[in-house]
């Protein structure tokens, strides 16, 4: 259960190319990239337990690996889709309600930082998290 605990962000690399490649205007970027994201997971077998917390909103997100939900970015976009673990990792695959593209993301713990890898549109961006 290495994903267990709260994660405060510490350093984005490549945030606002990504979030420019999803279509956020440009006020947004500036202030998504300073948002204090705050996650704490809580896993329990194959469900999950999130809360995200930021400038802009708090959200719980419950999920089990492998099972279908729908989640709603800070921006509005809307998606739907799973994480599955592969190994230590875990992977989601998400699709835009708006336009059927595809978002995939990555969650693992490498030493002491939660490393969440965002790809859309070939844009790759990282968020690098603390405990």
């Amino acid at each position: 259960m290495a994903f267990n605990g709260t994660w405060k962000i510490d350093k984005n690399e490549n945030y606002e190319k990504f979030m420019e490649a999803m279509g956020v205007n440009m006020m947004k970027r500036k202030l998504g990239a300073h948002d204090n994201l705050k996650i704490t997971i809580q896993q329990d077998g194959n469900k999950f337990t999130v809360t995200e917390s930021s400038n802009f909103r708090t959200i719980d997100i419950e999920f089990t690996l492998g099972v279908n939900f729908d989640y709603s970015l800070a921006d509005g976009t809307e998606l739907t889709g799973s994480w599955n673990m592969e190994g230590n990792k875990l992977v989601g695959t998400f699709t835009r309600k708006d336009n059927g593209k595809v978002l995939k993301a990555y969650r693992e713990v490498i030493g002491n930082e939660l490393v969440q890898t965002y790809i859309y549109e070939g844009v790759e961006a990282k968020r690098i998290f603390k405990r």
